[in-house]
């Protein structure tokens, strides 16, 4: 992306989808080129010379300066982004500096990194839109997988979750509108995975067999108590 680092005109839609992440560490880094795998325009921002060289052509643009300095940000015009990332993860003082001048700048979409409760209420109260936790947040992750029912694990706001797992045997050879699952487990089986086949969509016609995965949504406890049946 040849004109990130020139002004945006009027008519100049250049930034448009595109976004920005300053901190490249590990969090930052693969956020950057994970956006990049899926066909968005990154502009990486950190002040360490090593990763900029070692992301050096790995994204749409990768620049050395200071992010805490507003007419750096601005002579790269950051300012025009609609997409903004804070992953700095060492410095908090950086940290908030920067989502503070994002911020400023008017961009709505910004996200930013939070060591810590506190970190990430101050984060919040500047009017960052989205505070992550990511240490904390793979963690929850992780103690839902670490016994083994669970095969994978996404929860959501309100206490929601959707979980990877095995089918019970009261499932198998039925079709799910048969199985009176919701009712009787509050969850919903939405996806099915069958070898060689890939992830479909759940309908009341499917019939799961044994050696499927299904996917199901719900509650978090109910979730993974459903989890342990299979």
């Amino acid at each position: 992306m040849a004109s990130l680092l020139r002004p945006r005109r009027p008519d100049d839609r250049s930034t448009t989808g595109a976004v920005v992440v300053i901190g490249l560490g590990r969090f930052g880094s693969a956020l950057a080129l994970e956006l990049m795998a899926g066909g968005t325009e990154v502009l990486g921002i950190d002040a360490d010379p090593d990763i900029v060289q070692a992301l050096n052509g790995r994204l749409s643009q990768v620049v050395r300066t200071d992010s805490t300095k507003e007419e750096a940000l601005r002579q790269l015009a950051v300012a025009d982004f609609e997409y903004a990332v804070v992953g700095i993860g060492t410095h908090i003082e950086s940290s908030i500096l920067t989502a503070s001048l994002l911020v400023s700048f008017g961009i709505k979409q910004v996200w930013a990194k939070a060591l810590s409760e506190a970190h990430g209420r101050i984060l919040t109260q500047l009017g960052v839109a989205h505070v992550v936790f990511p240490e904390a947040d793979m963690g929850r992750r992780v103690a839902h997988l670490v016994r083994g029912a669970v095969l994978d694990y996404i929860q959501f706001e309100d206490d929601f979750a959707m979980v990877k797992t095995c089918p019970p045997a009261e499932m198998i050879g039925k079709r799910l509108g048969d199985t009176g699952i919701r009712s009787r487990h509050d969850v919903t089986v939405v996806a099915v995975h069958r070898r060689g086949e890939g992830f479909t969509y759940a309908t009341a016609d499917t019939v799961v067999h044994p050696e499927d995965m299904i996917i199901v949504a719900g509650r978090t406890q109910a979730a993974e108590r459903f989890s342990h049946l299979g």
